[in-house]
């Protein structure tokens, strides 16, 4: 059975060895962004209206990648410590390099945080916990760092997001298999993340928002489908030569979780 290529060593350092891809890849994205919140910014906002501030913040923002929730938490919450921790140290770097303020930056897996337990107050997974064949262990390790009535704001996608881009490349001849690859968030999607989340943690908030986006034409298309392992794609000048040039929707749906360490729920 084909797996999610999340999930594959080989594809996750084609795309996160190097933080130029991942910069590449979100401003495409982001350039293309007609409808949905900028979601550090959501992040940010959920764990200030659901965190509780019996004392000093200590947040961990796991999976920080290049920073950008990392900052938004940093804005909003002005916690007293503030921990990026990513498996990548490319990405650790760029964050490192954007970033003005204090915070501990730390390469570490995962599946075993390197934070004592009952440490934070506030624990972060965004856009992640799909690279884990196990995200249950992540969530399990988010729950034994976070002090009692401590939270954790979980963030995925929905499994068949940018569905509508399988039907272009499979016509344009790019991937004939296209509508037959696995999906990129197989392993934590909008459809499973709540369940994943209640192994551990009492659930206390979820919302579902609808991301919608509008390519303007081949050459930006191009740009987004050369840095996604999914299909088995040409270099990015064959891509963009193949592709109708018109604009191209696609859409995401977001989910957001929040959860608290069983005992005290907000």
């Amino acid at each position: 059975m084909t797996t999610s290529p999340f999930l594959g060593r080989d594809a996750i350092e084609a795309l996160y060895g190097r933080a130029d891809r991942l910069a590449t890849r979100t401003s495409a994205l982001h350039r293309a962004k007609v409808a949905g919140r900028p979601v550090a910014e959501a992040i940010a906002s959920l764990a200030s209206a659901y965190g509780q501030r019996r004392g000093p913040h200590v947040v961990a923002d796991i999976g920080c990648g290049r920073g950008s929730s990392t900052r938004a938490l940093a804005t909003r919450l002005r916690p007293a410590r503030l921990i990026g921790i990513d498996a990548s140290a490319a990405l650790l770097a760029d964050a490192r390099r954007r970033t003005d303020f204090p915070v501990s930056w730390v390469r570490a897996d995962f599946h075993r945080l390197p934070l004592p337990s009952a440490s934070c107050t506030v624990a972060v997974a965004a856009f992640c916990l799909y690279h884990s064949p196990r995200p249950e262990t992540v969530v399990n390790e988010m729950a034994r760092c976070l002090v009692p009535g401590g939270i954790a704001v979980l963030v995925t996608k929905s499994a068949d997001s940018y569905q509508e881009l399988d039907y272009v490349v499979a016509d344009a001849g790019l991937d004939k298999d296209a509508h037959n690859r696995p999906s990129l968030y197989a392993s934590a999607h909008s459809g499973n993340l709540a369940t994943l989340v209640s192994s551990a943690l009492g659930t206390v908030h979820i919302e579902h928002e609808e991301h919608r986006f509008l390519f303007h034409g081949h050459q930006h298309l191009a740009e987004y489908l050369a840095t996604t392992p999914k299909y088995r794609l040409p270099p990015e000048p064959a891509i963009r030569a193949s592709l109708p040039d018109r604009p191209t929707p696609a859409s995401s749906v977001v989910t957001y979780v929040v959860a608290a360490r069983y005992g005290l729920i907000p």
